[in-house]
């Protein structure tokens, strides 16, 4: 019978082989291949069933002697380890029936690729989009694979590494992970080495991206990367689909809206120039971005070492029980879960009866008469400007005079008068814990969304945003 049968052995456990190849090889007349791989084979093979060796690195001639021998009139199984059309013969074989313009049948039988029984033995990483990257240059150009590599980690694709390394390509796959990490893959990255497949001298290791000893990987191993969401848990390792997502500690739900502000959050981390800010001052520039979907932010927003989390300590211990904006509108972006939550009130004076009198009697906007007025009732609260100038301006006049003692300052006024000016004033008060958008740009929206980053930032290095949607 003139016909080639293209066969995935699997990894090389017979328990991993498919019936359909098995019954293959029991028709076989010739099986062409690397030798290595006959030892999985001579079990199914029909008495007088030649095996015919190749050698490494000649795949066109193994292709073309499988068509030589089933133009002679035989049935000729050219085998391939894992699933022979995953960087295998099946390809080739096809390309060498278009060429030949040859008549002989082709069949391609599927096998269990390596980076299935490597994720197997891990637990489940490919639950969800992936993508497979070879490291070897010797058929592609190095430049298209980095391409590709660069692809992967934007994408967010769970990522398994085909021949990661050998004695003379040892470089490509520390290459790849300065790559994911420059990207914005998180350095905790969950990262699964899983070498010989399937054989009895299988070894299987959990590892992290940052942690990746490259020295312990060869050919044999298949590296599979985590995406953003996966994780390590009871020595396995998962990439959830969504269904529901676990929390690190109690293992709650996450609301829709939650969920879409998290996916949110990871993009634009994602596309940050930097990818090494503090997880303090990370933390308020991806509300800011995310609020304005600005991503000049990551130039003019401004905080002081440890301010969102030295004022989260004070909501948290107590110390810091009022918030004072300038105009309501600040106010009413600030979560009400968030301050019920923490104990947390916030105060505008603008509708102040009081504030209308004190400012035509003393000649200033109605602005800086609500925070005059602010300051005598809460002279530690924490004070938040999203629109006036003036009013920031009026507090910076009262710190000077000993009056106000702020536990800390949002500056975020907008506009083009005085506004530069004003947060010029605010950042000489190095006392005091601060977070400054610069130059003119800011908002109501904008002062409120950073107070969020301020009353949630113990969610930030689980980059866990919106609990209190």
């Amino acid at each position: 019978m003139r016909k080639i049968i293209v066969a995935g052995l699997g990894p090389g456990s017979r328990a991993d082989m498919t019936d359909a190849v098995a019954t293959a090889l029991g028709e076989a007349d010739i099986v062409v291949g690397y030798k290595y791989y006959f030892q999985f084979v001579q079990p199914f093979l029909k008495d007088g069933a030649a095996c015919v060796d190749t050698g490494m690195k000649r795949e066109i001639d193994r292709a073309e002697q499988a068509f030589q021998l089933a133009e002679e009139g035989r049935t000729v199984v050219v085998i391939s380890s894992g699933d022979a059309g995953i960087y295998g013969m099946a390809p080739l074989v096809w390309e060498m029936k278009l060429r030949r313009g040859s008549d002989v049948e082709v069949v391609v039988l599927p096998g269990i690729s390596a980076f299935q029984k490597a994720a197997s033995l891990l637990g489940a990483p490919i639950g969800h989009d992936l993508c497979l990257i070879s490291l070897s240059d010797l058929l592609t150009p190095w430049e298209r694979i980095e391409l590709r590599i660069h692809a992967a980690a934007v994408g967010d694709f769970v990522t398994a590494v085909y021949n990661p390394r050998s004695h003379g390509r040892y470089w490509q796959l520390s290459r790849l992970r300065e790559v994911f990490l420059q990207e914005g893959r998180s350095a905790d990255t969950p990262v699964g080495l899983v070498r010989q497949a399937g054989r009895e001298d299988e070894t299987v290791q959990l590892t992290t991206l940052s942690d990746l000893d490259v020295e312990a990987v060869d050919m044999f191993t298949v590296v599979i990367i985590g995406n953003s969401q996966s994780y390590m848990r009871d020595g396995k390792m998962i990439t959830p689909r969504g269904y529901y997502t676990l929390d690190d500690e109690v293992g709650d739900s996450v609301k829709p809206g939650q969920q879409i502000m998290m996916e949110s959050f990871r993009t634009i981390r994602s596309e940050l120039c930097r990818h090494d800010y503090p997880i303090d001052h990370l933390w308020a520039l991806l509300h800011a971005i995310h609020t304005t979907a600005d991503f000049e932010m990551e130039d003019i927003l401004y905080t002081d070492t440890n301010a969102v989390s030295t004022l989260y300590n004070k909501v948290k211990t107590g110390k810091l029980r009022t918030i004072v904006t300038d105009v309501t509108m600040a106010a009413s972006g600030i979560r009400k879960g968030a301050l019920q939550r923490l104990g947390v009130e916030v105060k505008c004076y603008l509708s102040d009866p009081r504030v209308a009198d004190m400012a035509a009697q003393q000649g200033i906007t109605r602005t800086q008469a609500g925070i005059r007025l602010a300051v005598a009732e809460h002279p530690d609260a924490l004070y938040v400007f999203g629109n006036a100038p003036t009013a920031l301006m009026e507090l910076c006049d009262l710190m000077r005079k000993g009056t106000a003692h702020p536990a800390g300052i949002v500056a975020a006024p907008v506009g083009f008068v005085h506004v530069k000016e004003s947060k010029y004033m605010v950042k000489t008060f190095t006392d005091v814990p601060k977070i400054i958008v610069e130059g003119r740009k800011g908002g109501s929206n904008v002062a409120a969304t950073l107070c969020n980053a301020i009353l949630c930032f113990d969610d930030a290095e689980a980059l866990r945003p919106g609990r209190d949607l």
